[in-house]
């Protein structure tokens, strides 16, 4: 492998990072307590918003990342660079999505969302909007759209690793 050929060490490590807040957010989105019209947001779903709203800090800090560094040299196959980019595209659209969409949500239900749960953010609707409250169920079922779609990079990644035997894998793992 040619080491231009791995991406960089900030992106790696930005990588990772989501990675390890998106685990959270779906342990935590399938343990929390079901949200109804009186639910509080105590405990796991305060630990919910806390998580999202880091995960969108962290997206803001990728994307900006990605928009003045270059990725590596990409050697695959064209049809496997345009399914690779589209595939990333996605995810990226998603990662934001998600979280802004249970953001909306939750302004609707007149929660505190805060960054790091220490800075307040202004409600991204109004309280009792019944637009918010519908984009509870759109960030369900994004949410899901999101898994199927980490699902099938990982499966990509396997692919890569055990069936092409490339160096695709080694190109984004922090060692």
């Amino acid at each position: 492998m040619n080491v231009t050929s791995k991406y960089d060490a900030v992106s790696r490590f930005l990588h990772w990072l989501v990675v390890s807040l998106v685990g959270a957010q779906f342990v935590l989105g399938w343990t929390m307590p079901d949200v109804h019209r009186d639910t509080r947001p105590e405990g796991l779903i305060a630990w919910h918003l806390v998580t999202g709203t880091a995960l969108l800090a962290v997206m803001a800090c990728r994307i900006l990342w990605r928009a003045t560094h270059r990725a590596p040299a990409n050697h695959q196959a064209q049809p496997l660079r345009t399914l690779s980019g589209l595939t990333h595209y996605a995810l990226y659209a998603l990662l934001v999505a998600v979280p802004l969409l249970g953001w909306i949500n939750a302004s609707s239900r007149a929660w505190r969302v805060s960054l790091f749960g220490a800075i307040p953010l202004p409600p991204l609707s109004s309280a009792g909007s019944s637009f918010g409250h519908a984009m509870g169920d759109v960030h369900g079922v994004l949410a899901w759209a999101l898994f199927s779609l980490i699902c099938l990079h990982i499966g990509a990644t396997l692919l890569h690793r055990f069936i092409l035997r490339d160096q695709t894998l080694q190109r984004m793992t922090p060692w």
